[in-house]
Order: structure tokens, then C-alpha cells, then sequence
């Protein structure tokens, strides 16, 4: 069986690209990364009006209605961009949380905006071995989470909790008193993070418990493991120009037989990795039964071939790969920061092996 993109993804697919070529080149990632909020303002308006943000909100709320292989695409493209920003977060994870378990309340209320890019929503989704915030029988949210993506500028959270009932995801308001968001600096210059403390904080609970909890952590595996498969095309591309235009010894360093092998391993790696992705996210919007694991293969696979093909491609470059003028950094931070986020690949193997029956 032959699984690839149909004509309209892969219209949305150049699309994409020659849009973020243009709007964000890495002079506007390094722009964005020099900002208070790490974002480009006038990028998020323009994808907007080009319904990037609705693009998995439904129809009869303004959106396009599209699934989780459609938005994998984009995400692709701006992992080849490394577009800073929080779409990833609030336009795929945050919006899925919303569709999947919202009251009509707060579908009526949120997925609008959202799909406008009026309003952000972020995550604070449960990483392995971490503390979860607890949730009191008078729907008070008490507890700190770490890694919530652009807390700063979000008008909602999806959080995870753990309450009487077992393990849930519930809905904060960040601008509350009784919540905190602190700055958290990390690798990944391109990308905005928060440590959140909630202290008694009124929450909204979304329906679906456990259940919706683990469709979500999929979401973000798998958007993750895009992200990556765009990040790690773009460093092969920029290895495999330098080479071309660098000279040693009278010839373009591409010429030697260590750099052809350094970009062949790359390739090989970025191959296979590509069509897992797509199976993953085709697995969220068709194949219920077969996502969660899917999902897990793609975030460890992909994540850990992203951080390998950087590591090679700032070796490709020699020494001006080291350096902070060369943007070749940008993605191979952006790497680590994947590969981390969520879970490591050896967690996700593991979940590979325990749904898997192993």
C-alpha cells in the first residue's frame, strides 16, 4: 500500500514553505528570539488570515475542520522555518483539548477566537515522573507545572491534573491571581517557557478523563515528532550547500568521502522517519486503535534522528558551525529541546513495547 500526501497537502505543504521562506527567514527567528515575547506579531496575522489557526477547529465554529495529517504538514514546514511562536502549542494541542472535551460553553467561547488567532491557548500537559497539580472537590487547582509553553501570552490552559476521580485535564485561566507564571530559560532560544504555580485556582474541567489526557499527550508526540522531521531536512539542506560552495584543497568540501557519508547518513535516517510521521498522524485522525503507539514510535524515532542529522550537519560545517553568527545553532537547540520535551525517545520506546503487549 502506497501512503503518501494527497494533492492538497502537498499544495499546503509549498505553500507553507514559500510563505515562511519569505516571513521567516532566520534574520526574523534571531528578531524573535531578541523580543520580549518570542514572537513575530505580523507572521501570526498573516497565518491567521490564511486559516493556519483554524485549521483542526470545526466548520461551524470558523474553522477549516481539517485533521491531525493536514496540520502535520504545516507543522513540518515551520519546524523547517523553526518558526518561533506558539502555534504548535495552542493552534494543534490546545485546540484538539478544546474540540475533544469541551463544554459547548467553552467550545462556543474559545474555538472561534481561536481559530480568528484572537486567542493563544497553551499546555501544561503531564511530563513522565512529573508532580501533577492537584484538583479539589470544589474544582480548585493547587500545584506547579513546569514547561508551559508561552504561559506569558496565553488566554487559556489545558491542564493536567489529578483529582479524586483519577487523572483529568481541566482549564485555567493564566491571568488569575491565584496563578503564577515565572520565565524559564532553557536551550531552545526559538521557543518561550514558563513554570507555572497554581495556589487554589478556580478550573474548568474538561470531559473525557484519562482518556482525553492520553489522546492529547499523542497530539503533542506527534506534532513534536513534525516539527522534528522539518527541523532535520532543513539542517541536511544547509549542510549540503555549504558543502557545495566551500572550498579545501583546490575542491568543494562536498567532494570528500567523509561529507558525502555524513549527509548519506543523514538521508537515510530522514527517509524512513518522514513516512512514520505521516502513518501517526493519519493513525490520530482514522486508525483509534493503532495512535497512541504510532504516536510513541514517531516522537522517539524522530526526535532522536533530529538531534543525530544536527550534530552531523554542524560537523559538516567545521568550525563556523560552532559559532553563534551561523544559524545552523538555531536547529540543532531546537533538536534537543524536542527530543526532551514530552518524554525521551527511551520513555517513548517503552511505550512503544507496553502498548504493544511486549
Amino acid at each position: 500500500m502506497d501512503f503518501g500526501l494527497n494533492e492538497e497537502q502537498l499544495q499546503l505543504k509549498t505553500s507553507a514553505r514559500e510563505l515562511l521562506a519569505a516571513e521567516c527567514p532566520a534574520a526574523a527567528v534571531r528578531k524573535a528570539m531578541g523580543s520580549d515575547d518570542g514572537t513575530l506579531p505580523e507572521l501570526w496575522q498573516e497565518i491567521a488570515k490564511l486559516g493556519w489557526t483554524g485549521l483542526m477547529v470545526p466548520e461551524q465554529f470558523g474553522g477549516a475542520g481539517l485533521g491531525m495529517l493536514d496540520m502535520a504538514v504545516l507543522l513540518e514546514e515551520q519546524g523547517y522555518a523553526a518558526m518561533p511562536g506558539p502555534f504548535l502549542f495552542s493552534a494543534a494541542i490546545a485546540t484538539e483539548a478544546v474540540v475533544r472535551g469541551g463544554s459547548q460553553e467553552m467550545k462556543a467561547k474559545w474555538l472561534g477566537a481561536l481559530a480568528q488567532g484572537k486567542a493563544i491557548g497553551t499546555i501544561a500537559i503531564a511530563e513522565p515522573g512529573d508532580r501533577i497539580p492537584t484538583l479539589a472537590k470544589d474544582g480548585r487547582l493547587s500545584g506547579s507545572r513546569v514547561f508551559a509553553p508561552y504561559a506569558n501570552l496565553a488566554d487559556f490552559m489545558v491542564v493536567a491534573a489529578r483529582g479524586d476521580a483519577g487523572r483529568s485535564l481541566v482549564l485555567v485561566d493564566p491571568h488569575l491571581s491565584e496563578v503564577s507564571v515565572n520565565r524559564l530559560s532553557h536551550l531552545d532560544l526559538t521557543r518561550r517557557f514558563g513554570s507555572v504555580d497554581f495556589s487554589a485556582a478556580a478550573a474548568q474541567p474538561l470531559s473525557g478523563g484519562e482518556s482525553l489526557q492520553r489522546r492529547i499527550f499523542d497530539v503533542g508526540a506527534v506534532a513534536i515528532a513534525a516539527d522534528s522531521l522539518g527541523g532535520m531536512q532543513r539542517a541536511l539542506d544547509m549542510a549540503v550547500d555549504y558543502s557545495k560552495v566551500r572550498e579545501q584543497f583546490g575542491k568543494p568540501i562536498g567532494s570528500f568521502q567523509a561529507l558525502k557519508h555524513a549527509a548519506a547518513e543523514i538521508v537515510a535516517d530522514l527517509e524512513p522517519a518522514r513516512s512514520l510521521v505521516w502513518y501517526a498522524a493519519h493513525a490520530l485522525d482514522a486508525m483509534p486503535a493503532e495512535a497512541s503507539r504510532a504516536a510513541a514510535m514517531a516522537k522517539a524515532r524522530l526526535c532522536e534522528v533530529y538531534s543525530r542529522g544536527t550534530d552531523r550537519a554542524v560537523l559538516m560545517h567545521g568550525g563556523i558551525g560552532f559559532t553563534w553568527e551561523h544559524d545552523i545553532h538555531l536547529w540543532f537547540k531546537r533538536a534537543r529541546f524536542n527530543e526532551s520535551y514530552l518524554g525521551s525517545p527511551t520513555y517513548f520506546r517503552e511505550r512503544v513495547a507496553e502498548l504493544s503487549a511486549y
